[in-house]
């Protein structure tokens, strides 16, 4: 059956939530969506969750910027997203892959300097090497500064917005390049300007 078999398309989409814990939460979350260019993806939102789906860059590129124009307000804001390639049957949307490769919001979000506590797990789905994939996922953000040590069901990162969308998305392609067919799921909760002390 058609469905249960995974298309040629490896297009990239984010299923996310972003929470502002402030009163005016609507007017943050409509100021962020409004300072983001989203001409290269596709995007829907619903009454619980928004998705954006096309190149990889663009999707981590948007969702990137939608976050950090939250927590640039000061308050204490939670991005809870679940990324995705390879999904089995994922075919609408597939015209936004033919974009080139330019971020449009890169520029603007790279001035922004907003610290960041995050939480991410990584699944190659029906790969069997898998724990060796994820193994060298926390290798790369080991080396990039930003991993703080593995949690329960999670790892750990710390650091610059930039620096951990930046692990968060390279952990995400080195795992979907291992199989050209393969199925990868990346879930991470990324936290700013939080009251709470730090437990590292």
């Amino acid at each position: 059956m058609q469905g249960l078999s995974c298309g040629t398309s490896r297009i990239v989409g984010c299923r996310f939530s972003v929470y502002p814990m402030a009163d005016n939460f609507v007017e943050i979350i409509k100021g962020a969506l409004e300072e983001v260019n989203t001409a290269k993806v596709w995007m829907k939102t619903d009454d619980v969750s928004t998705c954006v789906r096309g190149r990889s860059e663009h999707v981590f590129d948007v969702t990137k910027a939608i976050f950090t124009n939250a927590a640039k307000t000061g308050v204490h804001v939670v991005f809870n997203g679940t990324f995705s390639i390879g999904c089995p049957g994922d075919s609408d949307g597939d015209t936004y892959m033919s974009e080139d490769d330019v971020r449009l919001n890169e520029e603007k979000v790279q001035q922004e300097r907003v610290e960041v506590a995050t939480q991410f797990s990584l699944y190659p789905l029906n790969n069997p090497d898998y724990m060796q994939i994820i193994a060298d996922q926390v290798a790369v953000a080991d080396g990039h500064g930003t991993f703080t040590k593995g949690v329960h069901y999670a790892s750990r990162l710390d650091g610059d917005v930039n620096n951990v969308f930046r692990t968060l998305e390279e952990a995400f392609y080195n795992a979907a390049q291992t199989d050209e067919r393969s199925h990868v799921t990346m879930t991470a909760a990324v936290s700013a300007n939080s009251p709470s002390t730090k437990d590292k």
